[in-house]
């Protein structure tokens, strides 16, 4: 990959080449360059001239360049190529690329172009597109190498030379059975290590990991990552090897669900399209769902502060410490909200966890809020010391602080961290419990707690 800086030297270079029409300079300079820079070149000059360079480049490069592409420049490419140079790019990309592509595209857009396909990808395309939305059986690639447990080492190795080309990866080969049915899984590194005569079953031991093509592609995000792969097959519901998942895909995936879920802890609903690009009222409707929902949240803090008006007006000290006081619990919660969330998405925990992370939140509120409780009390005694605006019963004042202080960041730790399992529980996404929907249910409990706190430890005093 070519640094930033080298990159802005790059375009403008290519952009004074386009302007004097030396094509000939132009494929020189493109040829010397990794596929991802010329992708990432293409996207900067933007769609005026990507046709024109793209058109320059040779066969097999040209189809690298386009699956490093972003889906809104893959689709003004298709429309601006002629049907056979965009069947030819179609053809030979990866079927996972391609399944990516077209299902991002209308319905009569993917229709024109897989009538551009071969017979043998159309089937493919079809197949592939057949599967649910966001399952496995979208990510999967039908090009892999299968073997058998009858062949001998060599007859495996002249195997892999004749189809090995067409393989999305050759770090991996697969033991089928009769019918096609998964049975192991072998490095390549054991077949080239091993004797030419030893037989592929010797090599066997029968333990492998497979995803199902009906299970959703986060599912595909845990396996990778609990097994530390770069490949894994992908079989039916009888196991019968269906087709293969790259470490590519996956990136792509956790990147995607990562964005989602991150879009969602900040009280926005998940984009589908890239920030630049989606539309400016959709975008507003993203955050306003959240935000009007959140306003009426914040209405029922009102609504306490107005219960407790008679409190407020005996003791008008307590309204300095109102916005510390929700501050804390909503800051716990969302803290807590976060970092369940995040271990509930990549395994860390799961639902059967809840008991144990109740105990462990509980203790983790009590001694936090133990020391914003001390803290806030020390707060008091020296403004008292200094100024003597808390008058005679100061201590009160700082003991209701501090106490509330440690009941409401136990409840907003408690709160935080269980709710995303009560989310899970009913086959909602955890990370729905966004920080401000926790902040917003804390600040409204938490002034319940205070006050409370306040009615108890000042009666016959300021109250």
């Amino acid at each position: 990959m070519i640094e930033a800086a080298q990159l802005v030297d790059l375009q403008t270079k290519v952009t004074s080449l386009i302007e004097h029409r030396d094509f000939a300079q132009i494929r020189q300079v493109l040829e010397t360059l990794a596929p991802p820079d010329v992708a990432e070149i293409i996207e900067e000059l933007g769609q005026e001239h990507e046709a024109v360079l793209f058109r320059l480049l040779p066969k097999e490069k040209a189809v690298e360049v386009f699956e490093h592409l972003p889906i809104e420049n893959q689709e003004s490419l298709m429309f601006g190529l002629a049907d056979k140079d965009a069947a030819a790019i179609l053809d030979e990309m990866s079927p996972d690329d391609r399944t990516a592509f077209l299902e991002e595209l209308p319905g009569k857009v993917t229709r024109r172009l897989m009538n551009l396909l071969s017979a043998d990808e159309r089937h493919i395309a079809i197949q592939l597109l057949g599967y649910p939305e966001d399952s496995i059986g979208r990510l999967m690639t039908p090009d892999y190498v299968a073997i058998k447990t009858s062949w001998t080492v060599a007859q495996a190795l002249g195997h892999i030379r004749i189809y090995g080309h067409d393989s999305e990866t050759l770090n991996v080969l697969y033991v089928v059975e009769k019918g096609g049915r998964l049975i192991d899984d072998i490095r390549v590194r054991e077949i080239l290590l091993a004797s030419p005569d030893a037989l592929v079953a010797d090599l066997m031991d029968h333990h492998f990991v497979a995803l199902k093509a009906s299970d959703d592609q986060e599912a595909a995000v845990t396996a990778f990552l609990r097994h530390d792969r770069s490949v894994l097959p992908v079989t039916d519901s009888s196991g019968i090897l269906l087709g293969i998942v790259t470490a590519d895909d996956i990136l792509d995936v956790a990147e995607e669900e990562a964005t989602e879920d991150i879009q969602k802890l900040g009280g926005v609903s998940a984009l589908e399209e890239p920030y630049l690009t989606i539309g400016f009222f959709k975008i507003i409707r993203k955050r306003s769902f959240w935000l009007i929902f959140l306003f009426f949240g914040q209405m029922l803090t009102a609504t306490a502060m107005g219960f407790f008006q008679e409190e407020l007006e005996k003791a008008l000290v307590l309204a300095l410490f109102v916005p510390l006081i929700i501050s804390s619990g909503g800051n716990t919660g969302s803290q807590a909200a976060t970092l369940i969330i995040r271990a509930l998405t990549i395994g860390e925990i799961s639902l059967g966890d809840w008991w144990r992370v109740m105990r462990r939140e509980i203790f983790s509120g009590l001694f936090i809020g133990g020391m914003l409780g001390t803290l806030g009390f020390l707060r008091i005694m020296i403004a008292q010391s200094l100024t003597g605006v808390y008058g005679p019963h100061w201590v009160f004042v700082g003991v209701t602080i501090a106490f509330s202080l440690v009941g409401v960041v136990m409840w907003g730790t408690l709160s935080g961290s269980l709710l995303p399992f009560l989310l899970k529980r009913f086959g909602l996404d955890p990370a729905t419990s966004s920080a401000p929907l926790v902040a917003t249910l804390v600040d409204v409990t938490g002034l319940l707690i205070y006050f409370s706190v306040a009615s108890v430890v000042l009666k016959g005093t300021l109250l």
